[in-house]
C-alpha cells in the first residue's frame, strides 16, 4: 500500500505546527526566544516547501530530510526546542517529537517505504557528484 500522500499530510502538518511553535517561542519577548523563535519558524517553512518542492541546496546540504531516521531525529531536535511554557508550545513540541519517534521507528520497518519526496536526495548522501 503507497503511503506517500499520508505522510505528505503529516509532514506538511508538521511544518505548520513548527511555525505555530516558533511564533509561540516569541513570547514572553526575550532575545533567546525571539532567535529561537525564528529558527522553528525557518525550519517550518523548509519542511512545508519539502513537500511541494526540493531545491538541490537542500539536498547537497541537508541530506538527513530525505530518510526517515534523519527526519525523525530533525523532528525530535525541534520537538525538544519547544518544550516550554506557555501550553501551545507544550502540545506543538510534543507532537514533533512524537511523530520524529514515530518517523525513526518506520526507518527499521522494511515493509514501508518513503515516499518519492524523501527519497530524492540527488545521488549519494551528500558525496560530491563529479
Amino acid at each position: 500500500m503507497d503511503y506517500s500522500n499520508v505522510f505528505r499530510l503529516v509532514n506538511m502538518g508538521i511544518g505548520a505546527l513548527m511555525i505555530v511553535g516558533g511564533i509561540g517561542q516569541f513570547f514572553p519577548i526575550a532575545f533567546q526566544s525571539v532567535i529561537i523563535g525564528c529558527y522553528v519558524i525557518i525550519f517550518g517553512a523548509a519542511t512545508l516547501l519539502l513537500e511541494f518542492q526540493i531545491p538541490p541546496v537542500v539536498s547537497r546540504w541537508a541530506p538527513f530530510l530525505f530518510s526517515f531516521l534523519g527526519r525523525g531525529i530533525f523532528y525530535i531536535f525541534v520537538g525538544s526546542i519547544l518544550l516550554h511554557q506557555p501550553a501551545i508550545r507544550i502540545i506543538a513540541g510534543s507532537i514533533i517529537g512524537i511523530v520524529g519517534v514515530g518517523y525513526v521507528v518506520l526507518e527499521f520497518i522494511p515493509q514501508i517505504e518513503p515516499p518519492q519526496n524523501m527519497r530524492d536526495a540527488g545521488g549519494e548522501w551528500g558525496a560530491e557528484q563529479i
